[in-house]
């Protein structure tokens, strides 16, 4: 294969995302604008508005018709983009923000877009941008010089990026740098980093890279943020809205025998769209979207067999399909992954599965692809962020509250937290149970964040003994712990005795604002429409706690749910679902009126009962995130489980001494 080039020349015209919807309506029109360093840019365009959930029910080149349809005031229609003859696309900071999904930038370069320019650019989304050869930048004195009609080295898209990263951008793409050093045209740099106090990650990290391929060993003395390398992963999966996708970059780079490489650390689920029929818009039936997102499961259900990996399915009761087996990252705490890991997934919260101690991440389809061959996942070692939970959280504040807080710091709302390692410690995680560490880890990517993690200890020795029937010496044995004297970027002390009900406010979970401000902020009460208690985040076993504490008090006081409010509740696994119905709380969610559904993401991902179908509507959600379209047209309100199941009584955002 031909060397890389040592300069692009951009062509076509720049799009700037502005806030200015005349503005931006103008430029699709066919009008261009100078650059203007003071012009207002849309910031956290997250991947839901690239591509929405529905756009992602196709996977090839039909996503270019698509993209950016989803952008926050509807100005973006089908092909306006490709239509548009853009070359670049400016916008705020925070592009890219949200789901791992890769049809996200895929639909920028199918659509013609060749660079992306933003002051600040998501993890996830920049590497996959990088393993498809889509170029991004987060310096804005390009444009004018791409408007000039120069040249511009690639080095300029590689500057501050590890030698893997830097290698990959200018092969064009992950398979292209592969191909690359199979034939010995590149060499992967080797990790020299002397022995060092390491943060917990760094530990697993270091564990776990790839030193020598060929001889297939593993591990070096220590490594250091910025190392960069290629590390042996212990689990990969991925679910029905990526599994397709990642299948056909498999065998299109090798070949249509290509073989998955050690199945039995493979997993794929069914969880994503299984009840998406339930809710699936007239307009999209009308499209063929139900086809195309029913292929999706098929091509994954073939997939498995054809590889011999374990599928977690759909579920049926009494003859008839209720759901799924399990949300994936519920699953992956209570069957598969373990202390001292590594762990892949196509999903950004894959970081859920930080509770147990592992270095769990969100991949690309790209990125699953290659794993699916190597069993390894390319690793630029990140920074991490301490959080000290110290002391005791009140009652009726859980964990969902102290990530809320967590997320409204300067730190994250500047952009700091791209990339970075959460790492929770104190004796207020000692105190929290393993569902609730797990809502820490899981939202650590709503900060942008690399990942979450948690020290494994008792807590998690007596659940993985409990639950998997594990022995416990040997578990304890595979725990990692920080290195006395590691360095960190940033130390937080959190007091959790003075957090309070949190809420986020539309738009970003980083929104967070006390419960007891809200009202104050938004000039009244926040009357709500749909009350959403589920997700990965919201639907684990204290969760069901969580809701049934609040409903059952407000049973007593012969209270159900408000006039004109729909109280969902969803179980995060099948297992999940059990739990509640053995402590009787199926019997108390239905007397106050909540309608029970089966496990699957749902209208998290605007795929399932619970979904607004106004953009005037309400909803207060424990979901992990609320970017615009993500549950459908309304506004979406973050909250506690106390406070979703408080408000559906209410029919206000509140808590539970509301009533």
């Amino acid at each position: 294969m031909d060397l890389p080039a040592h300069s692009i020349r951009i062509h076509g015209r720049i799009l700037y995302v502005t806030e200015d919807p005349e503005l931006l309506e103008r430029q699709l029109g066919g009008e261009d604008l100078e650059f203007d360093s003071e012009r207002a840019l849309v910031a956290n365009i997250s991947t839901d508005e690239l591509t929405p959930a529905w756009v992602c029910y196709s996977y090839d080149e039909t996503l270019a018709r698509y993209c950016l349809v989803g952008l926050r005031g509807g100005k973006v229609g089908k092909d306006a983009i490709r239509g548009g003859g853009f070359g670049v696309l400016v916008s705020g900071a925070s592009k890219g923000c949200g789901s791992s999904r890769e049809t996200a930038p895929y639909s920028e370069l199918k659509a013609g877009v060749q660079l992306v320019i933003a002051p600040s650019i998501e993890k996830i989304y920049r590497q996959n941008a990088q393993n498809i050869g889509l170029l991004t930048s987060t310096d804005v004195g390009l444009i004018e010089r791409i408007a000039r009609g120069e040249a511009i080295p690639i080095r300029e898209f590689t500057k501050g990026l590890d030698e893997i990263s830097a290698s990959i951008v200018e092969y064009g793409g992950l398979f292209a740098y592969n191909r690359a050093r199979l034939e010995g045209k590149v060499t992967p740099p080797v990790v020299m980093t002397s022995a060092r106090a390491m943060t917990l990650c760094e530990k697993i990290l270091a564990a776990h890279v790839v030193a020598d391929a060929t001889a297939g060993h593993l591990g070096v003395v220590a490594v250091k943020p910025g190392d960069a390398f290629f590390a042996r992963t212990d689990v990969r999966f991925s679910h029905e809205y990526v599994t397709a996708m990642a299948e056909s970059v498999f065998t299109a780079q090798m070949g249509p025998r290509a073989k998955v490489t050690d199945p039995a650390s493979v997993w794929v689920f069914r969880d994503h769209l299984t009840l998406l029929d339930l809710v699936m818009p007239t307009a999209h039936r009308a499209m063929g979207l139900d086809e195309h997102a029913q292929k999706l499961a098929l091509v994954q259900e073939d997939f498995a067999s054809r590889q011999g990996v374990k599928l977690y399915g759909e579920v049926y009761r009494e003859g008839k399909r209720v759901g799924s087996e399990a949300i994936c990252h519920n699953k992956v705490i209570e069957e598969i992954a373990l202390p001292g890991q590594l762990v892949v997934g196509t999903d950004s919260h894959t970081c859920m599965a930080g509770a147990l101690g592992c270095f769990a991440f969100g991949v690309g389809s790209t990125d699953m692809a290659n794993a699916w061959f190597t069993k390894d996942v390319r690793v630029t070692v990140p920074e991490t962020a301490r959080f000290l939970l110290n002391g005791k959280l009140r009652p009726g504040v859980c964990a969902k509250d102290v990530m809320l807080h967590i997320l409204s710091l300067e730190f994250f709302k500047s952009g700091k937290g791209i990339g970075k390692v959460l790492e929770f410690g104190g004796d207020g995680i000692g105190l929290m149970a393993l569902d609730e560490r797990a809502t820490l880890t899981n939202m650590a990517v709503e900060a942008g964040g690399f990942t979450g993690i948690i020290e494994a200890d008792d807590v998690v020795i007596d659940y993985l003994v409990g639950q998997r029937g594990l022995d416990g010496s040997s578990v304890r044995a595979h725990i990692v712990k920080a290195d006395p004297g590691a360095e960190y970027l940033a130390t937080f002390a959190v007091d959790l005795s003075v957090i309070e009900p949190m809420v986020a406010t539309p738009g970003d979970p980083r929104n967070g604002i006390r419960l007891k401000d809200l009202a104050a902020a938004c000039g009244g009460r926040v009357n709500v429409d749909i009350a959403y208690g589920g997700s990965c985040t919201g639907g684990k076993k204290v969760d069901m706690d969580m809701y049934a504490s609040v409903l059952a008090a407000a049973l007593e006081k012969r209270l159900r749910v408000a006039d004109g409010v729909r109280l969902y509740i969803q179980f995060g696994s099948q297992e999940i679902r059990r739990y509640a119905e053995s402590k009787g709380y199926l019997a108390t969610f239905e007397a106050v009126g909540a309608e029970l559904v089966d496990p699957s993401c749902g209208a998290c991902i605007n795929a399932g009962p619970g979904v607004s179908d106004l953009p005037d509507q309400v909803t207060v959600s424990a979901v992990n995130r609320n970017f615009p379209g993500r549950s459908g047209p309304g506004r979406v309100y973050l909250a506690s489980p106390f406070v979703v199941a408080a408000s559906a009584i209410v029919g206000y955002i509140a808590g539970p001494c509301a009533f």
